[in-house]
């Protein structure tokens, strides 16, 4: 049986790496599980399957020493979600429910500190790009040799993946409509357009 909340391809997933990059990191077997936000930038092969993320990490946090004792992660990102109201819905006895686009990873953290400036620099050249007044590290000046000294670049080897695309594909069509044409929230409507209407139950 086909999976309706699969995602369709390899784009679907790095897309929303790209577009939501700040994710959940966990060490998987440390005692407490330490964990931290950081942003991370996909890596893919030539078909657009992801291989690595690339980030860095502030040396002194615990999950660096973790890491260097043992390597597996996990690491969440969330891409857009929001409730999705009856109010919205001409059928009043339709029920409300939650729509959501997330991708679990399981991979092994390489530290890498020949590419941390690398991972800076192309971490901070995505977040800036398309802005008015584009911002480098190189504008950091002598502030950045200082900075980046408590940093160390990393990349998480990819070993599984699950993504999970909850943007109505099981409603009846004309729900999916009135839901589309009535979502205040733009950017989850485009994601759920994305998916495309459902084709009737």
């Amino acid at each position: 049986m086909t999976d309706s909340f699969a995602p369709r391809g390899p784009h679907d997933i790095s897309d929303l790496i790209a577009a939501y990059p700040l994710a959940t990191m966990i060490a998987q077997r440390a005692e407490g599980s330490p964990s931290i936000m950081l942003p991370l930038l996909a890596e893919l092969d030539a078909t657009g399957a992801l291989l690595t993320l690339l980030g860095h990490i502030p040396r002194s946090h615990p999950l660096t020493g973790s890491w260097e004792a043992d390597s597996s992660a996990l690491v969440l990102f969330q891409g857009p979600q929001g409730y999705l109201s009856p109010s919205w819905v001409s059928d009043r006895t339709w029920a409300p429910t939650w729509a959501y686009a997330a991708v679990r990873i399981e991979a092994n953290v390489r530290f890498l500190p020949q590419r941390t400036d690398e991972a800076l620099e192309r971490l901070v050249a995505a977040l800036e790009r398309g802005r008015a007044h584009t911002w480098s590290l190189a504008e950091m000046g002598d502030r950045y040799a200082r900075l980046s000294r408590g940093v160390i670049g990393f990349c998480a080897e990819v070993r599984d993946v699950t993504a999970r695309f909850r943007l109505g594909q099981d409603e009846r069509p004309e729900v999916w409509r009135d839901l589309v044409a009535n979502n205040p929230d733009q950017t989850l409507v485009a994601w759920m357009r994305r998916f495309g209407e459902p084709l009737g139950r």
